[in-house]
Parts: structure tokens; C-alpha cells; sequence
């Protein structure tokens, strides 16, 4: 596996903070992720062999926690929080406009690989729902016209980069 010399550092003294090293499945899964974008079969693979675990201990773990992707995500990583308020506020139609608007469901890729819809637990903002988070960037108080105007500034990203 193929890892930046400052993740295989970061892995490294991540595990000596644990007294069992199975310990640091989760830290580990989430370092390669947060490099790699998601976790591939080479990651559970390599991390069983680092931690000394069969690879089916830490695939157990990887598919058990919904934060952890199996398969890569577009370039543009479209979160809708489903949590209460945001559900309460309209994130299912916000949800439903961004489907509308890409031509994919949740939990799918575009088939160009640009962009990734998932429905997620809580956002951490649910004063000021429904959020949205776009790879790193957070957007509150989204409603179906801010969501229309967030995909047309993607498409035309997209359609500048090509």
C-alpha cells in the first residue's frame, strides 16, 4: 500500500498511545481514509498485518461504523444531514433536490466521478438546519433554491476543470 511518508509516521505513533494494538483499528482506518478518501480492500489488508489481526477484524470494524466509505467518493462530497431539526427544517427535500439535480441517489457516485450524495447523521449545526457539507465547507439554513444554486456552482466547476 501506498502511503505519504508523514501518514506511515502519523500510524506509527498513533499505535504507541494504545497498550493492545488492535486498539488502533479505528485511529488507523480513519488516517488512511482521511489520505486515501476511502478504504480500500489493500487498507483492511495492510492494517490487519500492522496491528497483527486477521484482515476479516478489521473489515468487521470498517463496515460497522457508516463513516468509513468501502468504495471512492466523487470530488465533490455532498453530505445532507437527516438528523431531527434538520429533518423538521426540510432536509429530505434537500435531499431529494440534490438527487434531482446530479440524476443519482443516496449513496451514489455521478457516473463522471464528480460528486457523492450521501444522507448523514448529524452535522454538529443543528441550530441553524437543514446543513449541508460540501467536502470541507459547512452550509447552513440550506433550502431547495440554495441546493439548486450549490449543484449549478459544482456543474460549473466541473465543466472549468474539463
Amino acid at each position: 500500500m501506498n502511503l505519504k511518508p508523514a501518514t506511515l509516521s502519523r500510524i506509527d505513533e498513533v499505535i504507541t498511545h494504545y497498550p493492545v494494538k488492535r486498539s488502533a483499528v479505528l485511529p488507523l482506518l480513519h488516517l488512511i481514509q482521511e489520505e486515501q478518501g476511502y478504504l480500500s480492500k489493500d487498507a483492511i489488508e495492510w492494517v490487519a498485518a500492522k496491528l497483527e489481526l486477521a484482515p476479516i477484524n478489521v473489515l468487521e470494524v470498517a463496515t460497522f461504523y457508516p463513516m468509513f466509505r468501502m468504495e471512492p467518493v466523487g470530488r465533490r462530497h455532498i453530505k445532507v444531514c437527516r438528523t431531527l431539526s434538520c429533518a423538521l427544517r426540510g432536509g429530505y427535500q434537500i435531499c431529494a433536490e440534490f438527487e434531482k439535480q446530479f440524476g443519482i441517489h443516496r449513496g451514489q457516485t455521478t457516473p463522471d466521478g464528480e460528486v457523492t450524495l450521501d444522507f448523514v447523521e448529524c452535522l454538529a449545526s443543528c441550530g441553524s438546519g437543514p446543513v449541508v457539507m460540501i467536502n470541507d465547507d459547512l452550509h447552513e439554513h440550506v433550502d431547495a433554491a440554495r441546493a439548486v444554486a450549490l449543484a449549478d456552482q459544482i456543474k460549473a466547476e466541473a465543466k472549468a476543470r474539463n
